[in-house]
């Protein structure tokens, strides 16, 4: 009898596949089943899986085609209450399956488990995939995913587990023009699904040049802004304060910003440093410097834009010392 059930997609991975199935076959906990999909590879990965020599292996081809579907059909073939996810070019650590057990019992009215990862990469790894994967190492508490999903996904997709039933009934996977994985969490997080993720590091992510979100169009900027801004638009912590303070008064911010504003809401005020804007008005509402929000009563709703390297935490400590409390009275946006 399995206990949990590892899904995991290929395409044309035989460069990788063969690491990755090794570093299943080292994991200390071996009550697994994998259910390997086969979407429509063009070169030897079928026969790589097909000719692995495991029992728990159950090897299913896609009937339709791309990652969602080879997804969706994943998840119907699994047998146990628990799904783990994993991509064919990443490495389990051999606790990993051990640890995400572990947690599952201790923690049973979880929907979904994550842990922490490690890129690795055969070229140095840029800057802003550095910067992003530090970010969501840090985000663990139920509390501090639900503060901070609008800003980025927070979990790395091959690095969460969760419950079939709750992803079944919500719809699995969806198909469209954004990120399948961040808006599953999204509508995960509207459902109230109880998310945690534990400090352990457990997988090596690999970072490389193909991987879909350098090249799929669903994974750009704007995939992720039109995604955020419908789903903050149904957040009861924004619905409830129809009048938001934008803090971002720049060009790009109002960009971005529009898209919640076409749902219905309003800015009362805008924040920002910059003194050439401070005292203006934009579309007749005024440009204030942050010290207007200290002597506000009751205290408006902010949305903070800003995404400078660095500048989310000092605006999180501005606020925090006006006693603005994250998820209260503000939120954070990517």
């Amino acid at each position: 009898m399995h206990s949990l059930s590892i899904l995991l997609p290929f395409r044309n991975a035989q460069s990788t596949l063969e690491a990755t199935l090794e570093s299943i076959e080292s994991q200390r906990f071996e009550h697994y089943e994998l259910i390997a999909i086969n979407d429509h590879s063009e070169d030897d990965s079928r026969n790589i899986v097909s000719n692995w020599r495991n029992s728990r292996c159950r090897l299913i081809d896609n009937p339709g085609k791309g990652l969602v579907d080879a997804l969706n059909h994943g998840i119907e073939a699994c047998t146990n209450e628990w799904i783990v996810r994993m991509d064919a070019d990443d490495l389990m650590h051999p606790n990993r399956l051990l640890r995400l057990w572990q947690t599952i019992n201790d923690k049973p009215e979880l929907d979904l488990v994550a842990h922490r990862v490690r890129m690795f990469s055969n070229q140095p790894v840029l800057a802003g995939y550095r910067q992003y994967l530090n970010w969501q190492n840090q985000i663990l508490s139920a509390e501090q995913i639900s503060n901070e999903i609008y800003v980025e996904s927070p979990f790395a997709h091959p690095a969460v587990m969760f419950k079939k039933e709750v992803v079944t009934t919500l719809g699995k996977y969806k198909r469209g023009d954004f990120p399948e994985d961040y808006e599953l969490w999204l509508r995960m997080h509207a459902s109230g699904a109880r998310m945690l993720k534990i400090p352990d590091v457990l997988l090596d992510w690999r970072d490389s040049p193909t991987r879909l979100s350098r090249t799929d169009a669903s994974y750009r900027r704007e995939a992720f802004d039109n995604l955020r801004a419908h789903h903050l638009s149904r957040d009861q912590r924004v619905k409830q304060n129809p009048a938001l303070t934008i803090w971002g008064a720049g060009r790009i911010t109002r960009k971005r910003c529009r898209l919640l504003l076409d749902k219905g809401f309003t800015v009362s005020a805008w924040i920002d440093i910059d003194p050439k804007k401070i005292g203006n008005k934009l579309h007749g509402v005024p440009v204030f410097d942050h010290s207007w929000l200290a002597n506000q009563s009751p205290k408006p709703f902010v949305l903070n834009y800003v995404n400078n390297h660095g500048a989310r935490e000092e605006i999180d400590e501005i606020l925090s010392g006006y006693g603005y409390l994250k998820s209260e009275n503000y939120l954070s946006v990517g």
